[in-house]
C-alpha cells in the first residue's frame, strides 16, 4: 500500500444549537481538501488535509491531518505546486485514507457533543410476499439497502 502512515493533527468541533433543539430540515455535508504536499525525500511525500462535516446552521467538525505517501515524491509535490492537481492513481487512495480514519473519529465527536451521526441511516424498505431463507414464505419481510 503507498500509504505509510496516517496522523491526525487536530480535532475542533462545535454546536451552534442548544441540546434537544428541533431542526426542521438538517443537511449534513462533508468536505475533504488537500491543503499541501511537500516531499520529504524522493519516494516519501507529505499531504496535509482538512477534513470538515459541517451540519448546516447547527454545527460543525474540522479535523487536520497528514498523510505520508510512498512513491514520486518530487513528481507529486511539483505538481501540486504547478497545477493544485494530483493523478487519480494517488488522489483516490489518499482521499479513501482520510475518509476511513476520519469518519469514526467524526462519529465519536458528534455524538459528545450532541449532534447526529455524519452517516445516513441506512435505508429499510418492506418487501411484499418476500420468500425467506429455509423456504417458507412470508407476507412481508425488512431488507436493508
Amino acid at each position: 500500500m503507498p500509504i505509510k502512515s496516517f496522523e491526525l493533527v487536530s480535532l475542533d468541533a462545535k454546536r451552534f444549537t442548544k441540546l434537544g433543539e428541533r431542526v426542521p430540515q438538517l443537511r449534513v455535508d462533508h468536505n475533504t481538501s488537500v491543503t499541501s504536499i511537500s516531499a520529504m525525500s524522493e519516494k516519501d511525500a507529505l499531504v496535509e488535509f482538512t477534513f470538515t462535516v459541517s451540519y448546516v446552521g447547527v454545527g460543525i467538525i474540522k479535523i487536520e491531518g497528514k498523510v505520508v505517501w510512498d512513491g514520486e515524491a518530487q513528481t507529486i509535490a511539483s505538481q501540486w505546486a504547478n497545477k493544485k492537481e494530483l493523478p487519480q492513481t494517488v488522489f483516490n487512495p489518499i482521499l479513501n485514507a482520510i475518509f476511513a480514519n476520519c469518519m469514526p473519529a467524526t462519529v465519536t465527536v458528534a455524538r459528545d457533543i450532541g449532534l447526529p451521526p455524519p452517516l445516513p441511516p441506512p435505508q429499510v424498505a418492506m418487501k411484499r410476499n418476500a420468500k425467506m431463507p429455509g423456504g417458507k414464505d412470508h407476507k412481508s419481510s425488512m431488507e436493508v439497502a
